[in-house]
């Protein structure tokens, strides 16, 4: 599949176009940390069915240059993609992550995002009920630095959680990726015991991770922190999808965000996890692009 760069404002997006080059575009926003490749497994479903899969590195991941990431600085990334690919309308998918940047692009970007597709996202951490008595003291601490000074709430959210990130960068390049089973072993156990689903979650976080952490770090800023957008202001159709063993995004951030979305429909999956897309690619794409 081939890599295009997208200059925004000076700075270099990576694109990864896949999946059936005449197919209805999909725009996909990966997890944090996750880098473009995260798509292709959905871009080979795609090529079968029909549909355009497209993935991007957000600033600092992968091969795009860093920035202070903002949900609408992410989202004019995927306009600035759509009009270089020359696509009038896109749908768009976000995975963990991800979720909150999808959502908004649409309520950046308005009719030119079709449908919305979130798969494990967080819902608003200010505005969810009991959201922030969840944080530990380290995320409070970046939090009070929002929104006057988001560069400090960077750097604490990435001191703060130094174990942490270490760990992940020092086992980017371990094939037998045993964190894979510390993350998902319990609430994934099938998934983690594919070898396709593990190979494909390794290639994206050592892609992820190429430049270091600090684009987790900016992630948190943006979907921790205040959104900067307005949900009543996604006007298009919003498909959730999340397991209910789902440790990382329980489905209560589904439910709420169902329920402030103008038009959404929950999707709750029944024994499963976090890592939803890895065995859902077709029957999310295929929503996404169906006629309205």
């Amino acid at each position: 599949m081939p890599d295009l760069e997208v200059s925004v404002a000076g700075r270099c997006v990576m694109v990864r176009d896949g999946g059936d080059p005449d197919g209805v575009p999909v725009v996909h926003l990966h997890g944090t940390p996750g880098s473009r490749v995260e798509a292709d497994p959905g871009a080979a479903v795609g090529a079968r069915t029909g549909v355009r899969v497209i993935g991007f590195d957000r600033p600092g991941y992968g091969r795009s240059d860093p920035a202070p990431t903002t949900l609408r600085l992410v989202a004019h990334d995927v306009e600035a993609i759509a009009d270089r690919l020359g696509l009038s309308e896109v749908a768009v998918l976000g995975w963990s992550g991800g979720g909150p940047f999808a959502l908004a692009a649409a309520a950046v970007l308005g009719d030119r995002v079709t449908r919305v597709g979130v798969s494990g996202g967080l819902a608003p951490v200010q505005q969810m009920p009991r959201a922030l008595d969840a944080l530990d003291d380290n995320d409070r601490r970046a939090l009070s630095f929002l929104p006057a000074d988001p560069v400090r709430a960077a750097e604490q959210f990435r001191t703060g959680n130094a174990e942490l990130l270490d760990a992940m960068m020092s086992v980017r390049e371990d094939p037998d990726a045993p964190w894979i089973d510390w993350m998902w072993g319990t609430s994934d156990p099938e998934v983690v015991a594919d070898a396709d689903a593990r190979r494909a979650l390794l290639v994206s976080f050592r892609e992820a991770l190429r430049q270091g952490t600090m684009a987790i770090a900016w992630d948190n800023v943006a979907f921790v922190g205040p959104w900067g957008i307005r949900l009543e202001d996604v006007g298009c159709p919003v498909h959730l999808w999340y397991g209910d063993r789902d440790q990382m995004a329980p489905p209560a951030n589904g439910e709420w965000l169902a329920a402030h979305l103008p038009d959404a429909e929950l999707v709750l999956l029944e024994g499963e996890g976090h890592l939803v897309p890895l065995r859902h690619w077709a029957e999310m794409l295929h929503a996404l692009t169906r006629p309205r």
